[in-house]
This record gives structure tokens, C-alpha cells and sequence, in this order.
């Protein structure tokens, strides 16, 4: 592994470089989905079900056919016609008893039978959207209503209506993970158990920019053209040919523009893109559809949403012996593309956190209801896993009697054991958790609690302190493209990875600056095309700073062998005398040199004679870095109105390990994006159905989110050990906000309610929640 390259002066690695794209969304300037429009358009809207769950006897489309401007008129038939597949699940998760997930077709247009409100059964296109949206009112269907499961606990209950014959008990799996027997004997030899249930609440996405699509058909190629916001064009390019067109990957092109958000869920196909990319062949002109917000909250996939049973076993002394966790998720009324990838193979992968607890056991059924079908959310299992082992080790705290932060501090993984095989069976390279702790309590003001919660008190407030001790698990091993093509003065490099509102254009460019020695504003990132690509592994589960520098390095790597070569020609030295640094190729004891670029240029010129390179630019397959482990400890303080119940978050600090940071300025960013989220659902964020399945919290009049008068400063340190797994260091910071502030907030309302007798309080916990929890009758 090459050593890491930091650079120096402003734009180095580890300096708050600004993100060089925000001058021109700021002004405008951004092409989002929505902004494109291609010559001959048409519009596609969609007609979805109103039902959660029912036969379909009729659809009569007779109507909207025959209307003004209506092109084309689509149902399931069409779909069938055209060869489409369904849409994938290709998950190679197993059940305890070795049998496969249970993957049931997904339809792009209902066949038979509707499974949630808002399921696309009809595709309108039009003209106009105008003449769309007005004949789709002109379809009628006519749906035999059935009974709903909305409910995880209902629709495994005897007698429950299954949604999917292929699902018995509406289960698609019955996932275990971890040592069974060893935690057994953890349990049977426990001084003390504790046990809590805790519920996950589910939650809407809420990207700023909702989804929206455009189909074009290229005669000429003949392909599929797509324009469209997601989490890496190569994955959507080939989960779109190979799963629902049937056909090469060659035979699709997908193009992103800029991106307002996505959290993990444009990462996968929808239905409506099939319809969109049918109608664009067979119409012969672009075809474009967006979501409007109404639209998103019944079609976008949802996270979270899961109930666990969960124990934790202790000796006398509060030390861990084992972790058991028995848990239902919530798919929805289909599997998306990462299905229940988050509830099972991920909580338990985080669930150990920070601590050297020796055994752990997973055990998850994912079922079935007739609710919006649920994927990846900020964290996907990330947070889930930290909340449920944060609750349990703040709880035990409480019941036996240790104070909180020892019982912590003395279950911690030492560094000396590192590398340390964690029960979860990860192992982790790096991590100094103690000095972090200490940092935490300082920037938290911790020992000076007591004077807050006294003031709180005088003014007829309770004020509660809440701790989190979180480490999470980032992305696996894959594959990354590195790419890096020259002109006369500047240098492209063309990643796989994609931008959604991270701010790789900076970060890629730092990384790349101080390896080769170019300066920053010299740099330029080409992610959103999938023609431009050779592979992808996209962006998401923190992994793009680690995947990208890893490729990045091994590319420079390439261009320097091949600019020696090129430069001993032009320099009329032995390949051996050349060296390279600070963006300068020279012979080694001499004033005699060339620039990169120059010499970019003279190697085209050169056009490859004496079997010289034709050109340093350099495309290549990268295997990327392993896992690494963010961790970090988030400390919260709430104060509540005992009267009504409302609570104000009034201070947070965290302090992270995120290994080398590139640009702590993005890094800090990122940290408070996640806390927000994570106050979110903790508090006020709640995904409701009535009992007929029709969703009760349809709009941002009914689902709250954060505002910025509720969240207070965030005070933000790191305590960098980097990883040894990769090139830079890095850990990986995208997600760690939210598997932070869950717990964080949590720990600290059930501190503030601890006087009335309040152990556990669900989130989110809204003030007609805690008020509850006050006069004791919490649910």
C-alpha cells in the first residue's frame, strides 16, 4: 500500500476546502432532473391504487385512450409484452434453515392484485402533463377491497390474510446471525439481565428533490437513453438492462445530472421506469416523468420501521457477557433492491458498537404489510444496530446501579487489543475509545450538568442527559473505477462514484492535488454517465473518500510509470533517472524537468512511437479497501415541558473518530446532517396508517420534520486514529451523524422522565407521547 500523500497550503488533505459546485447551485445554475427537457417531450403520469389491498376486477382505460393529446395508455399486459422483467432483488441473504430469501414479483404495474395505496396500476402518456394528469382521471378501476395488514405484529398473527402466496405467514425470512449457543451461556451465566422492546419507528426519505425520470430510445444505437437522479449511474444502468429490459448493459445509458438528496433511496429501479422507457421506444420521442411530493410519500421507498426484543446479559461487576436481539422489520408490500439487507446482515454487524461483548445473536423475521415497500435509509441497519445496544447499556446502567459513563468505559475495547474480532465476527483495524470519551465529556460541559438540570428545574423544566458510545460498520470490499484523463492544462477524473450533495468535486480533488502535485483548481470530476465509466460501485454505506482515494492512488501510480517513460524520451535520460514530484517529471541530480501536463500533451504527440505510452491517461479496475469503523460519542441534553410535553434538544457535542479526514469542513457537515435526521425520528418523524392501509401522514402538513429553530449548535471535535485498511486512513463519515443522535437523544428523554418511573419511551417522542409517559400511561 502506497503511503498517504497530505500535500500542503490550502487546498491540502485535511484542510476546509468549500465545495467548489456551491457558487452555482446557489445561483441557480443546477440541472436536476426536473430541469431537462428534450426536444419532443411527452409526459407520463400515473394512475395508483387507492386501495391498500385488493383483487382487481376491471381497469377501463377506454376513456383516457380517447382523450385529448393522451399518446399511449399502459397496464401490466404491456409490461408483459414487451418481455420486461420484474424488479430485482438479487440478495443472497438465507433463512436459519438454509432456505433462500423469499423474493416475490414486483411488477412495474400492478398484476392482479394491488398490495399497497399507491401502487402504479395504469401509466398515462401524454402531450402534456396538463392532458396527462386529465385522462388519468378518466381511468376507472375496479378493486374487491381485502382485509390490510398494516401492523409488523399483525401480519404475522394467525390468521392474517397473506399478501404474497409465496411468503407463507408473510415472511420472506427468518435470518439468525451470530453465536446462538455461546450467547446462550452468556445468558445463563449473567448476574443481571436487561431487557427492553423497542420500537424503530418508520420513516419518509424526505430528499429535497423528489424523484423524477426521463426515457429516451436511441433508433440509431439502438438503446435506452435515461436521465435520472440515483446513487451511481453503472448500478441503475446494469439493475435496469440485465433484471427488467432484458437486454445487454451496452443497450442502456444513464445520465445524472445534479442531485438534491437520495439517502439510499434512488439507489434502486422503481416502477415507473420500465413504463417511461416502454413508451419512449414505442412512441419514439422522450418521455419524462416527475413525482410531485404527494406522489413520493406513496411511492417512495420508506426506512426504518422495525420492533426488537432485546437483552442484554451482565456479571456482577457490569461487564458485557452477551447480546440477544429478536426483532420483526417491515418490508412493505414487496422487497426493494436491498430489502431486508439493513434489518438483519447489518444490526448485527453493529450491534457490538464499541464493546468487547463476547457473543452476540440476531434474529429477525421480515414481513409483509400493505404499506410503501422499505430500503436503505441514512445509516441502513448502521443506526438501528447502535441504538438498540445504547439503550440496553444505558438502561442496565441505571437498573444495577453504575454510573453510565463507567459501565461504558469499562467495556471498552482496549487498543491495545486491536485488531480486535468483534462477536459480529468484524474486525476492527484501529480505535483509541477511551481518549474520546474524555473529549466528549469535556466539549459537553458533562460535570457542569448538574447546575442545567437545577436552572431547568427553577424555571418548571426537566432536563435530561443523554450518551451514546456508537461505532458502525461502512461498506464492503468491491469495485472502483479510477480514471484520469489529461488535456493541455487540466486533468478529469472519472469515478464511479456519484455525487449527491456529498462534495466530491472537492474532496476527490484534494486527494488527487497533493498525490500528483496539480493544483486544485485544475481539477475536474466526471461521475454522472455511465458510457464514461468501466465500472462503478456508486455511492453509499460511507465508502467513496476510501474507495476513490484507494483508486486514485493506484492510478497516479499508472500515469507516473507511464509519464517516465515518456518524459526519459523527451528528456533524453534513462527511464531509471526519472523522478517525479510535485507535479514535475525530472531527471534525478538536474534542473531538467517537465509538467505533467506538457507532458500529457507530448505524449499524444508523440502518438507512441519507440513503444512509448500513447497518451498518460489511465482507466482502470480498483479492488477497494475492507470495511472501516467510524466511532465516535454523541452527548445530548434535552429540556421538557412537564405541561405540555414538548421538548427542546438544548445542546450537542460529538466527538468522532473518522480516521484522516479529508476536508473537515464537508466531515462536520455530514455529522450534522445525520444528527438532524437522527433528531428527527427520535422526536417527531412517524410514518401512520389507519387500519384500512390508507397513509394517515401523506403530507408535510401531517409528517414533521426538523427545523432549524429546533436544533441547536452542534459542537464538533474528532480524535483521529487512522484506519490501516486504506491508502488515506479514512473511516468513513456519511452516516455516523444518525447512528449517533438516535441513542444520544433517547438516553437523554428517558433521563428526563426517569422521576416519573419512565425506563423506555418510544420514538418518536412527540409531546403527546411524553406527556403520557408523565402521567403514566405512556404507549
Amino acid at each position: 500500500m502506497d503511503a498517504p500523500v497530505f500535500g500542503t497550503g490550502p487546498y491540502a488533505v485535511s484542510q476546509p476546502v468549500t465545495r467548489t459546485e456551491d457558487p452555482r447551485l446557489l445561483r441557480g445554475g443546477g440541472v436536476y432532473t426536473d430541469d431537462r427537457n428534450l426536444p419532443g417531450q411527452a409526459y407520463a403520469v400515473f394512475v395508483r391504487s387507492v386501495v391498500a389491498h385488493g383483487d382487481i376486477k376491471a381497469i377501463n382505460i377506454d376513456a383516457a385512450k380517447a382523450a385529448p393529446g393522451v399518446l399511449a395508455v399502459y397496464t401490466h399486459t404491456d409490461i408483459d409484452a414487451a418481455g420486461f422483467g420484474n424488479l430485482p432483488n438479487n440478495l443472497p441473504l438465507k433463512s436459519r434453515d438454509g432456505s433462500d430469501l423469499i423474493v416475490p414479483p414486483r411488477p412495474a404495474l400492478a398484476k392482479g392484485r394491488v398490495r399497497n395505496v399507491g401502487e402504479p396500476v395504469v401509466g398515462v402518456i401524454a402531450e402534456t402533463l396538463d392532458q396527462a394528469r386529465d385522462a388519468a382521471e378518466l381511468v376507472e378501476l375496479e378493486i374487491d377491497p381485502l382485509p390490510a395488514n398494516t401492523d409488523v405484529d399483525a401480519a404475522v398473527a394467525d390468521g392474517a390474510l397473506q399478501l404474497h402466496e409465496d411468503a407463507p405467514g408473510n415472511v420472506c425470512i427468518d435470518f439468525q446471525m451470530g453465536d446462538a449457543d455461546a450467547t446462550a451461556a452468556g445468558f445463563e451465566a449473567a448476574a443481571h439481565v436487561t431487557r427492553l422492546r423497542l420500537v424503530n419507528n418508520q420513516v419518509f426519505v424526505s430528499a429535497m428533490e423528489p424523484r423524477a425520470f426521463i426515457g429516451d430510445y436511441d433508433t440509431e444505437r439502438d438503446r435506452y437513453v435515461v436521465y435520472t437522479g440515483c446513487q451511481g449511474v453503472f448500478g441503475l444502468r446494469n439493475g435496469l438492462a440485465n433484471a427488467i429490459l432484458k437486454v445487454a448493459p451496452e443497450k442502456v445509458r444513464v445520465i445524472a445530472g445534479d442531485i438534491g438528496g437520495s439517502f439510499g433511496m434512488k439507489a434502486m429501479p422503481y416502477n415507473e421506469y420500465p413504463v417511461v422507457l416502454l413508451a419512449a421506444k414505442q412512441l419514439g420521442r422522450p418521455v419524462k416523468w416527475t413525482a410531485d411530493r404527494s406522489e413520493s410519500m406513496l411511492s417512495d421507498h420508506m426506512g426504518r420501521g422495525s420492533v426488537y426484543d432485546a437483552e442484554l446479559a451482565l456479571d456482577a461487576d457490569g461487564k458485557f457477557l452477551a447480546a440477544r436481539v429478536n426483532g420483526i422489520a417491515n418490508m412493505g408490500s414487496y422487497l426493494t433492491g436491498t430489502g431486508p439487507l439493513a434489518q438483519t446482515v447489518n444490526v448485527c454487524k453493529n450491534l457490538p458498537c464499541m464493546y468487547q461483548t463476547p457473543a452476540v445473536d440476531v434474529n429477525m423475521r421480515c414481513v409483509f404489510t400493505n404499506t410503501v415497500y422499505v430500503g436503505a435509509y441514512r445509516g441502513a441497519g448502521r443506526p438501528e444496530g447502535n441504538y438498540i445496544m445504547e439503550r440496553l447499556v444505558d438502561t442496565a446502567a441505571r437498573e444495577m446501579g453504575i454510573d453510565r459513563v463507567e459501565i461504558r468505559r469499562k467495556n471498552l475495547v482496549s487498543p491495545d487489543a486491536m485488531p480486535f474480532t468483534a462477536a459480529s465476527g468484524q474486525v476492527y483495524d484501529s480505535g483509541d475509545f477511551e481518549p474520546i470519551f474524555d473529549k466528549a465529556l469535556a466539549a459537553a460541559d458533562w460535570d457542569g450538568f448538574g447546575k442545567r438540570r437545577a436552572a431547568s428545574e427553577a424555571a418548571g423544566m426537566k432536563r435530561g442527559l443523554g450518551i451514546c458510545a456508537y461505532l458502525e460498520v461502512t461498506a464492503p470490499a468491491g469495485k472502483e473505477m479510477g480514471g484520469l484523463r489529461f488535456t493541455d492544462d487540466r486533468v478529469t477524473i472519472v469515478s464511479g462514484t456519484l455525487d449527491y450533495g456529498q462534495g466530491h468535486r472537492s474532496t476527490f480533488a484534494q486527494i488527487l492535488s497533493a498525490r500528483l502535485g496539480i493544483p486544485f483548481d485544475k481539477i475536474d470530476l466526471l461521475q454522472g454517465d455511465s458510457d464514461e465509466l468501466i465500472v462503478g460501485g456508486g455511492t453509499g454505506g460511507s465508502r467513496s473518500v476510501i474507495a476513490e482515494a484507494g483508486a486514485l492512488y493506484e492510478t497516479a501510480a499508472e500515469v507516473i510509470e507511464k509519464g517516465r517513460a515518456v518524459a526519459g524520451h523527451v528528456l533524453e535520460a534513462a527511464v531509471e533517472d526519472v523522478e517525479f514530484a510535485d507535479g514535475e517529471f525530472r531527471i534525478a541530480g538536474t534542473d531538467r524537468s517537465i509538467g505533467i501536463f506538457e507532458l500529457a500533451t507530448r505524449a499524444r504527440e508523440l502518438g507512441g512511437v519507440d513503444g512509448l505510452p500513447e497518451t498518460i491517461d489511465t482507466e482502470l479496475v480498483h479492488d477497494t479497501a475492507p470495511s472501516a469503523f467510524p466511532n465516535g460519542v454523541h452527548i445530548c441534553e434535552v429540556e421538557i415541558d412537564p405541561e405540555t410535553g414538548t421538548t427542546r434538544v438544548d445542546r450537542y457535542a460529538v466527538v468522532d473518530d473518522f480516521g484522516t479526514i479529508v476536508n473537515p469542513l464537508l466531515a462536520e457537515g455530514q455529522v450534522h446532517g445525520g444528527i438532524v435526521q437522527g433528531i428527527g425520528q427520535a422526536l417527531m418523524e412517524h410514518i401512520v396508517y389507519d387500519d384500512d392501509g390508507q397513509l394517515l401522514t401523506g403530507s408535510y402538513m401531517d409528517y414533521q420534520l426538523p427545523r432549524a429553530i429546533e436544533v441547536p449548535d452542534i459542537v464538533f471535535d474528532d480524535h483521529p486514529v487512522p484506519a490501516t485498511t486504506n491508502v488515506l486512513g479514512a473511516k468513513g463519515a456519511g452516516e455516523a451523524g444518525c447512528s449517533g443522535a438516535l441513542p444520544a437523544v433517547m438516553n437523554a428523554m428517558v433521563d428526563a422522565l426517569a422521576e416519573y418511573g419512565v425506563t423506555n419511551i418510544d420514538m418518536p417522542a412527540t409531546p403527546h407521547r411524553v406527556w403520557q409517559a408523565i402521567h403514566g400511561n405512556a404507549s
